[in-house]
């Protein structure tokens, strides 16, 4: 079904509806309207990393570790199985009558906005710091999500949260993200610009905070403007929840609910999460409304539900409820976990030689943890493999001892009925001196770090305090230290952790993120070699010590790998795997490409009129690359580029393309990335995008290290 269809059906059904109808249908619970044979509907339904909060559904690797994946083919494959989860289980709960929250298929994901501040509580959800990795990633969430069949769409996408939103969390409801023209189009809307024009999301939601002066959900610039204007957005508009209420109750923009009501639906918010719209009737009675822009809400969300077939009959409706954790979907949350973990230090301990260990200390908080699987807005896996059932399982096919160890609580300044800090550190020392290797699993959950509102106890608000792991576990790994086993550091969380000071003393460190319901039996695969680590960080890992901007400080200066002038502890792009892969040739038509001291390649465009080319019609660069040693190895090809002769260039080379290549042993392995026009652009003060210079450098390599 085409949108001009489903729009005209729409615009049909609305106009037999009473006013009171047409008013009810902009609720998120919208009810039923059984003289026009609707039902019962509620548009919130959350698909972060799998179909959340409606039972058992497969269970991926939190937003950031696809992030660290570089794969957009992966992602889209991940979309897809989402889409089918979330039908079948629609399909299920509606034949028994139960039409109630998180069981749609309206998916409010994915949240693309900018990490630009290590410390913020939700940077889990998202894909990264940068706007080109977000844009990618975005993309292939909601093509995934919007896969049709039969001509209608499996589910609606969402991007969220529109549009300048990264905390902090504890003024959400109050906060003015103050941001200048420049960032606001250099970082924060790239990635909602290309979800909108390249893969056409049926959804956008608001933010809680207002930007510039205007609340997000009711912005006219940002929703008139640009979104409908400018963008061309079709689809419809939904306020995050109980933002429409912080209009008079925080921000204190408007005197009654009514006056909310008159501003958002004005501005084009068609659907309220939460529950100011249920003065929707009063504002009207009080001329604030219209009947008319009631209905044109109305039509966009009805236009909504015919694209996704809820009112024909198509395949989707034969989707069987057996997809649901399904083998395959179980398979593709492994692979995901593989390719998302990232190696941060190796010592040449990885893989483990399973012959030079008898006994195996596994010791930390995060060991047995299944929250350190599954982040926040999750599932319920089919099954969850911890961090100690994966190696503990390994070990057991071969038989090497276990010894496990709490060691510590995740975060326990006062223990409660216990005599001191180290309450359980003893245990973990044991265990250590007993094993000939320690495998100390550390980080948080979104216990620690998440959204506001959500279970803490250190951080306020879901936002963390420093990059530092909590004290009992920096003491639990000095313990463990001091025994003088070897030890391994697997790190779970959503955001970036200091882990520096042990960089000496741990033999290897991996970044597992919160790997999903999989995750255990992934990393036990990359610890013995059965797999190998693939991820890429698509953030910075700073030092704590970094001079960071405050968090309400939302100019981009000093924050990201493109304008960070302090070394970072690891860099933006970073990650190390089991071999090496060398890069042997680029070639760019009409350029010249050099290698560089760092490993990597350079290629100066120096010509003005072959860098205007390449600004209007991109660049293709085709990159050859042989395994170094004796083992197949996947990397992710990285091309950065800095536009030369302009004062409006970001400081640092920015990420321009990127994509994954494998290569086996002594075969010769090419592959092309099509570096994208806008990419030889840059953005100035007032927010225009150009290209104004003269040249441009490009960098190709495995990180943003030139």
């Amino acid at each position: 079904m085409t949108r001009e269809e489903a729009r005209k059906k729409a615009e049909h059904l609305v106009s037999q509806m009473t006013l009171e109808e047409a008013a009810s249908q902009l609720r998120y619970d919208a009810p039923a309207i059984e003289r026009l044979g609707i039902p019962e509907y509620n548009w919130w339904n959350e698909a972060l990393h799998g179909v959340a909060r409606a039972g058992v559904a497969t269970c991926f690797p939190q937003a950031i570790g696809l992030g660290a994946t570089f794969d957009t083919e992966l992602v889209l494959n991940i979309a897809k199985a989402i889409a089918l989860e979330a039908r079948a289980k629609y399909n299920t709960y509606s034949a028994h009558g139960d039409r109630t929250q998180y069981k749609g298929v309206t998916m409010w994901t994915p949240n693309i906005n900018i990490f630009r501040d290590p410390r913020w509580g939700r940077g889990q959800e998202t894909y990264g710091e940068d706007p080109q990795l977000t844009a990618q990633m975005g993309c292939a969430m909601v093509n995934g999500l919007q896969e049709k069949k039969d001509g209608f769409m499996t589910t609606a996408a969402c991007a969220k949260h529109f549009a300048v939103h990264s905390g902090p969390e504890a003024l959400r409801h109050e906060f003015d993200a103050e941001v200048s023209k420049k960032d606001l189009w250099e970082t924060y809307l790239p990635a909602f610009e290309a979800c909108v024009k390249e893969a056409g999301v049926e959804a956008v939601m608001g933010a809680y905070n207002c930007t510039n002066g205007e609340p997000c959900c009711a912005h006219t610039y940002l929703m008139n403007a640009v979104l409908r204007g400018e963008w061309k957005f079709e689809g419809h508009y939904v306020s995050d929840c109980w933002a429409i209420r912080d209009f008079h109750e925080k921000h204190h923009i408007t005197e009654a609910p009514e006056d909310s009501v008159s501003l958002a639906l004005g501005a084009g918010c068609d659907l309220n999460c939460g529950c100011t719209y249920q003065k929707i009737l009063n504002a009207y009675e009080q001329g604030k409304i219209t009947r008319e822009e009631i209905d044109k809400s109305a039509v966009r969300l009805f236009t909504t539900r015919y694209l996704l077939g809820l009112f024909d009959q198509s395949a989707l409706d034969k989707i069987p409820y057996s997809v649901v954790g399904c083998k395959a979907h179980l398979e593709l949350a492994y692979q995901a976990a593989v390719e998302s973990c990232v190696l941060l230090k190796n010592d040449g301990i990885l893989p483990l030689e399973k012959g030079n260990y008898k006994t195996i200390a596994v010791i930390g908080p995060n060991a047995d943890s299944t929250a350190a699987l599954v982040g926040n807005y999750h599932g319920t896996p089919p099954r969850t493999v911890t961090l100690l059932q994966g190696i503990s399982d390994y070990c057991f096919e071969n038989n090497i001892e276990v010894h496990y160890a709490q060691g510590c609580h995740l975060f326990d300044n006062t223990p409660p009925k216990k005599p001191h800090l180290g309450y359980f550190v003893t245990e973990g020392v044991i265990a250590a001196e007993n094993a000939d290797l320690a495998i100390l699993c550390v980080g948080l959950d979104a216990g620690l770090e998440g959204e506001q509102g959500d279970t803490g106890n250190q951080f306020p608000s879901g936002d963390k305090l420093d990059l530092l792991l909590p004290e009992a576990q920096r003491v639990l790994i000095d313990a463990v230290a001091k025994t003088g086993t070897p030890f391994i550091l697997l790190n779970a969380s959503g955001s970036p952790v200091d882990l520096s000071a042990y960089e000496e003393q741990a033999k290897a460190i991996l970044q597992v993120w919160y790997p999903g319901g999989e995750g255990g039996r992934a990393v036990a695969d990359i610890l013995f070699g059965k797999a190998a680590p693939q991820g890429k960080l698509p953030v910075t890992f700073y030092y704590n010590e970094n001079d960071i901007p405050a968090i309400t400080d939302y100019a981009m200066t000093g924050r990201t790998y493109r304008y960070l002038t302090q070394k970072p502890w690891k860099p933006f792009g970073f990650g190390l795997t089991y071999g090496e892969l060398r890069i042997d040739n680029v070639q760019a038509a009409g350029l010249c490409a050099e290698k560089t001291d760092e490993g990597g390649w350079h290629i100066a465009m120096t010509d003005k009129a072959m860098y205007r080319e390449a600004s209007q019609k991109g660049l293709a660069i085709t990159v050859s690359c042989t395994a170094e040693y004796d083992t197949c190895v996947s990397e992710v090809l990285q091309a950065y580029v800095h536009v030369n002769g302009t004062g409006n260039e970001v400081p640092n080379a920015k990420l321009a393309a990127f994509g994954r290549i494998s290569a086996a042993p002594g075969a010769e392995t090419k592959k092309t990335l099509i570096i994208p026009a806008k990419a030889f652009t840059t953005v100035d003060n007032e927010g225009i995008r150009a290209a104004d210079g003269d040249g441009a450098d490009i960098y190709i390599g495995f990180s943003s290290q030139k």
